[in-house]
This record gives C-alpha cells, sequence and structure tokens, in this order.
C-alpha cells in the first residue's frame, strides 16, 4: 500500500460507500483474529491435523468452541475439512490454498507479538497503575 496515500483516503477505498460494519477488510480480519483462529491456522499450517489432535495441542479450548472456530474458518474458506474412510470415519482438517497464503503474514505478527509481549505488558502495567493513582486521588 502506498504509505502517501492518507487513512482516511485508505478506509474509503476499503470500505467504498458500504456503510463502517460492512467494511471488506473489517470482515475478513475479525475472521482471522478470533481468539482462536491465529493458534489453530498455524498448527495447521504446519500439517492436516484430525479433530482430537487439535484438542490435545491446544487442551484450554473448549470442545464447542473448537468446533465452532473450525467452521467458521471452513466458512471463510481457510479449512478444508474432510472425511477419512475409516470406521469409524476420522475427520481432517487442514489450510485450503487461501489459507495457506496468509500464513507468512500471520506468522510474522505472531513473531512480533512474541517479541514486544514484555513491552506491551509493561505498557499494560503502566498505563493501569496511572488510572489506578488517578481514581484514587480523585475522591
Amino acid at each position: 500500500m502506498d504509505a502517501r496515500i492518507s487513512f482516511a483516503d485508505r478506509l474509503k477505498t476499503m470500505q467504498g460507500d458500504q456503510p463502517l460494519d460492512a467494511c471488506p477488510v473489517r470482515q475478513v480480519m475479525q475472521g482471522i483474529f478470533g481468539k482462536w483462529s491465529t493458534l489453530l491456522l498455524q498448527a495447521l499450517g504446519e500439517r492436516p491435523y484430525r479433530f482430537g489432535e487439535l484438542r490435545r495441542l491446544v487442551p484450554d479450548i473448549s470442545q464447542r468452541m473448537l468446533t465452532q472456530t473450525l467452521r467458521d474458518l471452513e466458512r471463510d474458506g481457510y479449512v478444508y475439512r474432510k472425511v477419512l474412510p475409516s470406521k469409524p470415519p476420522r475427520v481432517e482438517y487442514g489450510l485450503t490454498a487461501l489459507g495457506a497464503s496468509m500464513l507468512g503474514p500471520l506468522t510474522d505478527l505472531v513473531v512480533w507479538a512474541s517479541d514486544n509481549f514484555a513491552a506491551v505488558d509493561a505498557a499494560r502495567r503502566r498505563f493501569d497503575a496511572d488510572e489506578a493513582a488517578g481514581a484514587s486521588g480523585s475522591g
């Protein structure tokens, strides 16, 4: 994207004449950055997984949330669901070409977040301490 174009102009180009809540970029980003989506996309970037394997890989996700997140990612075209012919049938999930195409930028962002966690955490602590000090001093 051209850095000389103002944010307002970029926003207008992305959004078009649609209402703000229908902005195409917001719609796409919302699906990618759900609480569990990023983790699952990264896991599936390694290889296809069966449902139970994903459940064990991300132990703090509930079965219901895993199911819903995979369905959402499948709906958006990032993940495929394949029923394997076996008794009982097994289901495998993997990245589609669209899902794989976002893996590079997504991984870069995750690495950035990991590298900058301490700075973000420190900023939050400072902010919270300032807020607490302001709240206790305003009585």
